[in-house]
């Protein structure tokens, strides 16, 4: 009877050690997930405010060449036509160079926020 007794007492031992284990790993995941969730949420929050704040900068910007080209031609409209043209012209080569220019950098940066 004592090697069933101690079998038993073995078994409820193994038991509460495997709930202890996955406790422990439950908690683990739990707060990986919740640090990957963090890094992921700050970096996007980071991006969309300076892509905002460039943005309006660059607006201004634009608004500025455009009537000092128009001063300069004379013209209003031909200025604010160079400065599309030219944003035109930007889009196109930044469109032909996306992978290098956007997909890569930003594949390395979400490879090193959940896998770091």
């Amino acid at each position: 009877m004592a090697f069933n007794e101690e079998v038993k007492q073995h078994l409820q031992d193994m038991k509460s050690e495997a709930k202890v284990f996955l406790d422990a790993n439950i908690d683990y995941y739990s707060l990986l997930g919740f640090k990957v969730v963090s890094k992921a949420t700050g970096f996007i929050l980071k991006i969309f405010a300076i892509s905002l704040l460039a943005a309006l900068s660059l607006l201004f910007l634009s608004f500025a060449a455009a009537f000092a080209l128009g001063k300069v031609l004379d013209n209003n409209t031909y200025g604010f036509l160079i400065i599309g043209g030219f944003y035109i012209i930007l889009a196109i080569i930044i469109y032909n160079m996306r992978r290098t220019i956007i997909d890569i950098p930003v594949l390395k940066k979400f490879s090193k926020i959940f896998f770091d």
